[in-house]
C-alpha cells in the first residue's frame, strides 16, 4: 500500500515539507493509545533468533534507524513502535543551529536515493536531553555528536565533549560524527592526529564515569585505503568500541538521474541505494583488518531484505537504515526482519 498509494502521493511535495508532516502525523497519532496499539501489532517481530549482543547492549534485533532522520529525539516512542531494535538520535550540537539554507534535501527516485546538505540542524543538546527524559520506550538510543559550523577545528573538542557530558545520562552509546561533508571542514577532523586527540579525550572523559559507555565512531565511504588503515590503527589506540560504516557520499559515480539535475542539485551528501557498493567495501576491509568480534553497524544503501543480508555478509554486526525507510515504508523493518528470521540457522546469517 505504501509504495503504490502513499510514497507517490508524499513524493509530489517537498522532502523536507513532507519529513515534517509526517513528524506531526506521528505525534499526533502517538497521543492515541489505541493507534500506537495498532501500528505495534502491525510494524513489531520479536523473536529471539533476532536478538544481538554487543559492546554489552543487548538488541532485540539487528535493525536500527540511522541518524538525521529524528534529530532531537521528538518521537522516539512512536518511531519505536515500527520495530527498530535501536535509534540513533542527532547529529547533536552543544547550540541549536538552523542548518544550510533551503532547499537542502532531495529526492531521486530513478536511484532510489537522497541527496541532502542539511547541515547539522538542531536543536541543541539540551533539548535533545530533555526529550529524551521524557520518552518511555525502552528502545536503544544511540547519541550521535557533532560540532557547531562555526567551532573552529582547533576547538572541535570542546563541543564533542560538551555534548558527550550532557547526554551521558540519557543514550545507550555514542557515535562521534567527524564524516558529514555538509559541514565546513569537518571531514578534516577525519586526519589521523586530529581524530586520535579528539577521540582520546572523549574516553579520558568517559573513564571518569562510574560505567563508561560505548563510544563508536561514524566513518565516510569516501576514505582511501590508507585513510581506512589509519582508521584501524585508531581504534586499537583509543579503545572503540565500534565503528559505524558508512555515512554519505559526496561521489556522483554511476547515477541514472540526468546529469543537469545533479547539477542543478548541487554539493550535498548522497544516501542511498548508489552507496550500497563502497560501503560494503569499507565494511569487508574493516572486517577483515578488526577481526571476527569488532563491532561494525553497517548502513548505506539497504533497500530490500537481501541487501541486509548482504550487509551483514559483508561483515556487519548490526545494521541500520534511513534512505531504505523513506523508499519503502514503515513495514520495511519488519520485512528485514522477517527475511532475517528465516535465514537463521543457516551458514549466511550474522556471517561475522
Amino acid at each position: 500500500m505504501y509504495k503504490i498509494f502513499i510514497r507517490p502521493l508524499l513524493f509530489l511535495f517537498d522532502p523536507e515539507s513532507v519529513h515534517h508532516f509526517t513528524f506531526r502525523l506521528l505525534a499526533i497519532g502517538g497521543k492515541l493509545p489505541f493507534v500506537r496499539s495498532v501500528i505495534r501489532a502491525m510494524y513489531r517481530l520479536e523473536d529471539p533468533k533476532l536478538e544481538r549482543e554487543y559492546f554489552g547492549i543487548k538488541f532485540k534485533n539487528p535493525v536500527g534507524l540511522a541518524a538525521g532522520f529524528d534529530k532531537d529525539a521528538l518521537i522516539i516512542d512512536e518511531l519505536s513502535d515500527f520495530g527498530f531494535g535501536f535509534i540513533e538520535i542527532g547529529t547533536v550540537t552543544p547550540l541549536p543551529q538552523p542548518g544550510n539554507d533551503r532547499p537542502r534535501l532531495f529526492r531521486l527516485p530513478m536511484d532510489k536515493a537522497v541527496i541532502n546538505r542539511m547541515g547539522f540542524n538542531n536543536r541543541g543538546m539540551e533539548e535533545a536531553v530533555k526529550n529524551l527524559r521524557k520518552r518511555k520506550s525502552k528502545v536503544i538510543i544511540g547519541g550521535n555528536i557533532g560540532k557547531n559550523k562555526v567551532t573552529p577545528n582547533e576547538q572541535a573538542s570542546d563541543d564533542y565533549l560538551k555534548c558527550f557530558e550532557e547526554l551521558f545520562p540519557v543514550v545507550d552509546y555514542f557515535v562521534v560524527n567527524v564524516s558529514s561533508p555538509n559541514t565546513p571542514n569537518l571531514r578534516e577532523l577525519q586526519d589521523k592526529a586530529p581524530l586520535t586527540d579528539l577521540l582520546t579525550r572523549i574516553q579520558a572523559l568517559n573513564d571518569t564515569k562510574p560505567v563508561r559507555k560505548p563510544v563508536l565512531l561514524k566513518i565516510a565511504p569516501d576514505l582511501t585505503r590508507q585513510q581506512l588503515q589509519d582508521i584501524v590503527e585508531i581504534v586499537k589506540i583509543t579503545r572503540l568500541d565500534g565503528l559505524i560504516a558508512t555515512n554519505t557520499t559526496i561521489s556522483r559515480a554511476g547515477l541514472q538521474t540526468d546529469e543537469q539535475r545533479i547539477s542543478d542539485i548541487g554539493a550535498g551528501g548522497l544516501s542511498g541505494r548508489p552507496v550500497f557498493d563502497a560501503s560494503n567495501k569499507v565494511i569487508r576491509f574493516l572486517r577483515d583488518k578488526l577481526g571476527p568480534e569488532f563491532p561494525i553497524i553497517g548502513v548505506g544503501g539497504i533497500m530490500s531484505p537481501e541487501d541486509a543480508q548482504q550487509k551483514l555478509n559483508a561483515g556487519a554486526s548490526l545494521i541500520q537504515i534511513y534512505t531504505g525507510f523513506i523508499y519503502e515504508g514503515p513495514g520495511f523493518i519488519k520485512r528485514i526482519n522477517k527475511y532475517l528470521r528465516r535465514q537463521a540457522g543457516t551458514s549466511e546469517f550474522f556471517n561475522n
